[in-house]
């Protein structure tokens, strides 16, 4: 049986195995455990991880900045996908957020990323193309 619970910095290595071995995902110097350790207490309570016997099979990564919710890095292993584990972590997240009173979330998928773009639009998700994303980077991925 599969538990869904709040994510801890414990949880970085298997949680960062995860990251790396899924499709669409990119990692920068942001997602160091450094920088996870300090993401995790600024937005307690809203990251979550989803463990089968004790494995993290999922994980998602969920920030705020006081009016809008940030979901992050969702992703499920090979393994337990379509069994409805991506759709708990989404709907916690929802929740964890409600619970301090942020209605909206946003979250950005890659362009090529179809399947998670066809995921999030399944759960009644709606994208934003009136909008047009601008980032600054003063990290060493100078690639965005």
């Amino acid at each position: 049986m599969v538990i869904i619970r709040e994510m801890d910095i414990s949880d970085y290595r298997d949680v960062l195995n995860l990251w790396t071995q899924s499709e669409g995902m990119t990692l920068r110097d942001a997602d160091s455990e450094e920088n996870i350790t300090a993401y995790l207490k600024r937005n307690q309570g809203l990251s979550f991880v989803a463990c089968d016997n004790d494995k993290i099979v999922g994980a998602v990564l969920v920030g705020t900045d006081g009016r809008r919710g940030y979901l992050q890095h969702l992703t499920v292993s090979p393994s337990h996908q379509s069994q409805g584990i991506g759709r708990q972590l989404v709907e916690n997240v929802v929740s964890a957020l409600s619970c301090i009173g942020i209605s909206k979330t946003h979250l950005f998928v890659h362009s090529g990323n179809v399947n998670a773009q066809q995921f999030y639009l399944n759960m009644g998700w709606l994208p934003r193309d009136e909008v047009r994303m601008f980032s600054f980077n003063s990290s060493k991925n100078l690639d965005v």
